[in-house]
């Protein structure tokens, strides 16, 4: 599991500094919808970010994507509507108000995913505790984000994605909650590529949409 882990952080980190993320973020009339609703320290959350949301990054596929995450799932608001209890505890309400201020921080997919990837990485090895390790491993300032959170910056991003949450329809029922288009994908998450190659209208088909529409014929 290390070993793998390891092979598609060293991906992510090629990709990253050949700049093959520049501009994958910038909107597009063509591009599908994907949203994931997640929380920082939920264990099928985490691997789906590390294990399979990570495919967008081959062949292409992110080309024909605009990826959205929001970092929130199954967290609650008090009534005093100040006050956040998360699934996890309290360490991942932190966590999830990090990555919260790294989105915001670093608009650019090609900036914060990256970043959310190695969390999410550290979270598998029962390392998170040493998140803050990410920011070199990036090359990353941490500054940004540590403003984000002494200000109540990252308070307020924790609301905006809680009012995003609660505003789904229909509901959410778990997490990760994946959504293609606007449609939840439920159960079959795990096969949120080949939805995305039967949504996408555009001229530009990634050659690895053959691919995954091939298997998703056969696995029906």
């Amino acid at each position: 599991m290390a070993s793998k882990l390891l092979l598609c952080y060293v991906f992510l980190l090629c990709l990253v500094s050949s700049s093959d993320f520049s501009g994958i973020s910038k909107p597009s009339s063509s591009k599908v919808s994907l949203d994931l609703y997640y929380e920082s320290l939920c264990p099928d959350c985490t691997s789906f970010i590390v294990n399979h949301l990570t495919k967008l990054f081959e062949d292409d596929l992110i080309s024909i994507v605009d990826l959205h995450l929001s970092p929130w799932g199954n967290s609650k608001l008090l009534p005093d509507n100040v006050t956040v209890v998360c699934q996890h505890g309290a360490f991942e309400c932190f966590l999830d108000t990090v990555e919260a201020c790294a989105i915001d921080v670093w608009p650019e997919l090609s900036d914060h995913f990256p970043f959310i990837y190695c969390v999410e990485s550290l979270v598998i090895e029962y390392k998170y505790y040493t998140w803050e390790t990410c920011y070199g491993k990036l090359n990353l300032n941490s500054k940004p984000v540590a403003d984000c959170l002494s200000s109540g910056h990252g308070k307020e991003l924790q609301l905006q994605y809680a009012a995003e949450t609660s505003a789904l329809e229909p509901p959410h029922k778990y997490v990760p909650w994946v959504v293609v288009d606007g449609q939840p994908l439920y159960e079959d998450y795990e096969n949120f590529i080949s939805y995305i190659c039967k949504a996408y209208k555009g001229d530009k088909v990634p050659a690895a949409c053959a691919k995954y529409s091939s298997f998703s014929a056969v696995s029906k």
